[in-house]
């Protein structure tokens, strides 16, 4: 099984700011649909309440300490519960939020990692990512448009 992170990051390794996404970028929200969509995603508590709701056409297992149902997900206490259930899997994401990536750092394959080219105010980031412990597959760069406010690059960066 491969176990994959997807996050977006800015310059800064920001991600978020009172529990909300930092920028509106409709072409890296296609992309997260389009590498997740038919996969297993796992995610702590705080990112199901940011999304409101189960995402579409995926698995989706949230991870708590709480002893709550959440209809249309699976609930588990671990990010090693959440990996439990998917061992037949091809490949599962963990998609946050910063605390389930620091958790699941050192049991990840691979990181689909979108920069947006900006610095911006955060409480909340993904963790350093050491680069020598990664090698970069893929690559594309694309510049700020009328839809996305900003340069980014779509990066998938395998253990190495």
């Amino acid at each position: 099984m491969t176990t994959s992170i997807i996050v977006a990051i800015s310059q800064n390794y920001a991600i978020g700011k009172n529990n909300q996404l930092l920028w509106h970028m409709p072409h890296d929200l296609k992309h997260f649909k389009e590498t997740t969509s038919g996969h297993t995603v796992i995610m702590g508590r705080k990112t199901f309440d940011s999304v409101g709701k189960p995402l579409p056409r995926r698995r989706n297992i949230v991870i708590t300490r709480q002893h709550i149902e959440i209809a249309g997900c699976e609930v588990v206490s671990s990010i090693d519960d959440a990996i439990e259930l998917c061992k037949d899997e091809e490949e599962v994401f963990i998609v946050g939020g910063a605390e389930i990536y620091r958790q699941s750092m050192g049991i990840t394959n691979r990181i689909y990692l979108t920069i947006i080219h900006h610095i911006f105010e955060a409480d909340t980031f993904f963790p350093e990512i050491d680069y020598s412990q990664w090698k970069e597959i893929k690559r594309e760069d694309y510049p700020a448009d009328e839809k996305n406010a900003y340069s980014y690059s779509f990066i998938t960066l395998e253990r190495a």
